[in-house]
C-alpha cells in the first residue's frame, strides 16, 4: 500500500493527464515478414489528441502467447529516428539492433514514437515543451503517459503473455525504461542503459544541459530523489549499465543510487534482483552490455 500511494504521488507530478480508462484505438497499416521477425505497422491512439505510430515485431514461429519487451528509444538530437530505431539502431547501441537481437531470444517487442520523434515529429522539442506548460501539461508525463498506455494496448493484444513484460532502453529510453517500472508494476524486468541519474548529483556536476528540456519535472525534487523512483521497481528484477565517463549521470549519483537500491532490494528479500554495472567509458553500449542484458533477461523474463 505504500509503494502504491507512492506511485500516485510520483504519476501526480506529470501534469494534467487524460484518464488512463479511456479506450485505445488501433489501426494496422501493415505487416511484413523480414528474415528474422515480423514487423507489424500501426497506429495506436493512446491519448486522445496525437495519434502515435508504433512497430511490433514477433518471431516469425509461432503464436505465442510471448513474452514482450516494451522499447524505448533514444533521444541524441535524432529526432527523425524515434522507433526506427528499434529496427535500424544507433550509432551508441551495439549491432544487431535490438528488434532482431530480441526476436532471436523469443520475444515479441513494441516500440513508439515518442512527442516530437519520428513520424510525431514537426515541431521543436522547446515548443512542445512550452505549449504544454502553459496548459499545465508537462512534456515528460505526455511521454511517460504515452508508455502506459503502450503497455496497456500489448498486454490487450492474444500474443503477448501479460505475465511476462520487460522494458528496455539506452539514454532517454533508459529514463523511460525505470520511470515506467517504477510507475506500473506489470513491468515485471527493467533494464537502461546509460540514463540512471541522480537529480543532486547532475545539479552538482553543472550537468543539467546534457539532458533535454523534455526531462525535467516541476516540483519533482520536492517530492522524490531518483532512487526513491527507482525503490518502487523493487522487488521486480533491475539491471543498469552505466559509463563512468558519462556526463549525463554522474559518478558520485551512480554510487548514491547504488547504496540506496543495494539496502531496499536486501529488505525486501531480493538482493540479486538488483545490478548496476559500471564501465570506464562514455554515453554508448559495449559488447559486454549487451551480453550482459540478453543474460538478465534470459534469467528473469
Amino acid at each position: 500500500m505504500v509503494a502504491e500511494k507512492k506511485r500516485e504521488e510520483l504519476f501526480s507530478l506529470l501534469g494534467e493527464l487524460p484518464s488512463r480508462s479511456n479506450p485505445i484505438l488501433s489501426k494496422k497499416l501493415k505487416e511484413e515478414r523480414l528474415p528474422h521477425y515480423i514487423l507489424e505497422e500501426w497506429q495506436l491512439d493512446l491519448n486522445g489528441e496525437e495519434i502515435v505510430p508504433a512497430y511490433f515485431v514477433r518471431p516469425t514461429k509461432g503464436e505465442g502467447p510471448f513474452s514482450t519487451i516494451i522499447f524505448n528509444h533514444s533521444h541524441g538530437g535524432f529526432y527523425e529516428h524515434g522507433k526506427e530505431e528499434l529496427i535500424k539502431g544507433n550509432v551508441y547501441l551495439q549491432n544487431p539492433a535490438y528488434a532482431e537481437e530480441l526476436v532471436k531470444m523469443g520475444y515479441a517487442v513494441l516500440c513508439i514514437d515518442a512527442w516530437g520523434f519520428g513520424q510525431r515529429r514537426g515541431r521543436t522539442e522547446g515548443e512542445i515543451f512550452k505549449e504544454m506548460l502553459w496548459k499545465g501539461e508537462v512534456m515528460w508525463g505526455k511521454m511517460v503517459y504515452d508508455s502506459l498506455r503502450a503497455v496497456d494496448y500489448v498486454i490487450s493484444r492474444p500474443d503477448v503473455d501479460e505475465n511476462r513484460i520487460g522494458t528496455l532502453g539506452i539514454s532517454m529510453g533508459s529514463t523511460m525504461s525505470w520511470w515506467l517500472a517504477a510507475l506500473d508494476p506489470r513491468i515485471k524486468v527493467c533494464v537502461d542503459l546509460c540514463g540512471l541519474c541522480d537529480f543532486q548529483s547532475l545539479i552538482e556536476s553543472r550537468g543539467l544541459e546534457g539532458h533535454g528540456i523534455y526531462y525535467y519535472v516541476p516540483k519533482l525534487l520536492k517530492h522524490f530523489t531518483t532512487s526513491e523512483i527507482n525503490s518502487l521497481i523493487a522487488p521486480r528484477p533491475h539491471l543498469s549499465l552505466a559509463g563512468n565517463y558519462d556526463r549525463l549521470t554522474p559518478p558520485k549519483g551512480l554510487d548514491i543510487i547504488d547504496e540506496n537500491l543495494k539496502k531496499v532490494y536486501e529488505e525486501q528479500g531480493a538482493p540479486e534482483a538488483w545490478k548496476l554495472l559500471r564501465y570506464n567509458i562514455g554515453h554508448f553500449e559495449t559488447a559486454d552490455m549487451r551480453y550482459e542484458v540478453k543474460e538478465f533477461l534470459n534469467k528473469w523474463l
